[in-house]
């Protein structure tokens, strides 16, 4: 994972870094909690961003008269297969699986349907329970549950990291004029963000959400609205008090721009708080949609939604499949996060930071020992 090329060069993963952050990295790893929610998140979001080729309608390659086509990246025509007619075929027609098989074969997923396919062929109405093929049931719609389930999973993660990365920016920009440069900025700016907390957030996205038509970007802006006060505060307090150090004085007195000065000097000390609360707001802004797509203000109907699923969940309790799947889905990335936030919190906690072994000059030394034994069995 970590390695060092000499005593002075530190690097994680290939990348180099300073010793400081390479004995944060080393208290991060020690949190083996923290560390292996780290890696399932990431295989888990990684897999989902390829979930067009784990569960899909279409298939991955089709080979038809010596020919290759890719229904899963492009649109085909029926008579490009032999059909009778100029429009988009349905590959899951017996019809059209004839007409491959009979000049070629196709490749299909692992879970041939996408989230918003319609199982025409069931053996009970819909919902129906977990089959072979169906490995966690339908829905009341007649929809793989599997299928939805990993678009959900994908579209709620993305959500949350998008907006996650956006109410940073705007609320470290806001908390650092705020401390910055303090006064009648910081009253008036501290004022105006009281009276906009004090605002009842669920019902004021209820109501917008209502009024316009619900979508992932408008229900993104609307989140945005709301959710970049969270480190406000934060950012506010470590510009307050890195204002008045020695080397941000000296900077003023040579001239440097104010711009220049915060987000060049005093940005770095207050990063370290931000990164630490950033895994929770992710928590809370995958809450929030889930919270907002099970009232049915969230994203347009028919979406891949974990929220959607447990309102089906609680509209069919005759089909217990519905509500334990989201529910699963829901705390496992919710607890993965929680898991991942808390290693961040520690590794960056400058207790532990500093006061933990030097295990970063250590291991340097261990391998400029080891350098030199080589040097020495070459020479």
């Amino acid at each position: 994972m970590a390695s060092t090329s000499d005593t002075n060069s530190f690097r994680v993963l290939g990348i180099p870094v300073t010793p400081l952050n390479y004995r944060r990295w080393l208290n991060f790893r020690a949190n083996r909690r923290g560390f292996w929610a780290l890696w399932a998140f990431l295989i888990l979001f990684i897999l989902s961003l390829f979930a067009e080729f784990i569960a899909n309608d279409r298939p991955l390659l089709i080979r038809y008269d010596g020919d290759s086509f890719v229904p899963v990246l492009r649109d085909y025509k029926e008579t490009d297969f032999g059909g009778e007619f100029p429009l988009a075929p349905d590959y899951r027609d017996p019809y059209v699986k004839d007409l491959i098989a009979e000049k070629g074969w196709a490749v299909w997923p692992l879970i041939p349907y996408s989230y918003n396919t319609i199982v025409y062929d069931l053996d009970v109405p819909a919902p129906s329970p977990p089959t072979a093929r169906n490995w966690l049931g339908t829905d009341d719609q007649a929809r793989d549950v599997t299928a939805r389930s990993i678009y959900g999973f994908r579209i709620s993660v993305l959500f949350g990291l998008v907006l996650t990365a956006l109410s940073s920016v705007v609320g470290v920009f806001a908390g650092a004029i705020q401390g910055f440069f303090g006064g009648k900025t910081d009253l008036i700016l501290q004022r105006v963000i009281e009276i906009w907390a004090g605002m009842p957030t669920l019902y004021l996205l209820i109501i917008m959400a209502s009024v316009i038509t619900p979508g992932f970007f408008t229900l993104l802006t609307l989140m945005l609205l709301f959710s970049w006060m969270a480190l406000v505060g934060v950012v506010r307090a470590e510009f307050l008090r890195g204002r008045n150090f020695d080397y941000i004085r000296a900077a003023s007195a040579l001239g440097v721009g104010n711009l220049s000065i915060m987000f060049r000097h005093l940005l770095p000390n207050a990063m370290v708080a931000t990164l630490t609360l950033m895994p929770f707001i992710l928590t809370g802004a995958v809450t929030t949609l889930t919270s907002l797509d099970f009232l049915g203000f969230g994203l347009p109907p028919g979406s891949a939604s974990l929220g959607e699923l447990l309102k089906q969940g609680k509209n069919n309790l005759q089909a217990p499949w519905l509500g334990i799947t989201g529910f699963l889905v829901l705390a496992l990335m919710l607890s993965l996060l929680v898991f991942i936030g808390e290693a961040v919190r520690d590794a960056l906690d400058p207790r532990k930071t500093f006061n933990a072994p030097a295990a970063a000059e250590t291991a340097a030394s261990d391998r400029a020992e080891q350098l030199e034994s080589r040097r020495q069995e070459a020479g």
